[in-house]
């Protein structure tokens, strides 16, 4: 019996949020890895939208992304990403998202810690690296801050790098997994962002390049800094 494509007979998602947006990004670039099609709507920041009652009514956080699959309405990025590639994969397990997602309790625990890892650790550590040097103007940034920013962070790509001495090319094998998605976005502001001076991490670099290559990255997350 034939196995429909993954967007077979579905309306392209609804997705809520700046294209800008770190968080926003992942949940793009996973529709771009599993070919889904989707409507992007401007929200947040400059865009406004997202302190609405229409919006708080879908999304009671006010804010982004906040995605919408038919009757379904959904918030919190990676719980997002893991709903579509776990509905790719019902649709047909031997599609990409079987790959993004892999079966198996192990398997998917090796991803899911990176999840929760770039939210409880690397998110919040790179945050006053990245608001201080890109989205404030120089005369206005707190340098001690991004000082000990980009030193914390560090620490913590040093983690990624070690990591990554298991030879595969990905973060947790042979295949982009989420992980990859979740930790490239954040990769992309580590290597986007001018520092005085950066540590050496030569397996993470030869993983981000890899990363840069795949045309959803390319769309999505290579675009300038803003």
């Amino acid at each position: 019996m034939p196995h429909p494509a993954p967007n077979a007979a579905r309306a392209p998602l609804k997705i809520w949020g700046r294209a800008n947006s770190v968080n926003v990004q992942k949940v793009l670039w996973c529709c771009g890895e599993l070919g889904l099609p989707f409507e992007r709507i401007d929200a947040g920041m400059q865009h406004g939208m997202v302190d609405t009652p229409e919006y708080r009514a879908m999304n009671p956080n006010g804010r982004i992304p906040t995605v919408q699959d038919g009757d379904l309405i959904l918030w919190e990025s990676n719980a997002i990403m893991r709903y579509l590639a776990l509905r790719g994969i019902e649709i047909d397990p031997r599609s990409a998202a079987g790959l993004l997602y892999p079966e198996g309790a192990a398997h998917r625990a090796r991803v899911d810690r990176w999840l929760d890892w770039t939210l409880s650790t690397l998110q919040p550590a790179e945050r006053n690296l990245f608001w201080g040097m890109v989205r404030t103007p120089p005369g206005k940034r707190d340098q001690p801050a991004i000082d000990a920013s980009a030193k914390a962070t560090a620490e913590l790509w040093r983690i990624v790098d070690a990591h990554l001495a298991h030879g595969l090319p990905f973060v947790e094998g042979e295949n982009a997994t989420l992980a990859d998605i979740v930790l490239g976005a954040y990769a992309r502001r580590w290597f986007g962002i001018d520092l005085p001076a950066r540590p050496d991490l030569p397996r993470m670099a030869a993983w981000y390049a890899r990363l840069a290559e795949r045309p959803a990255f390319r769309q999505h997350i290579a675009p300038p800094l803003t």
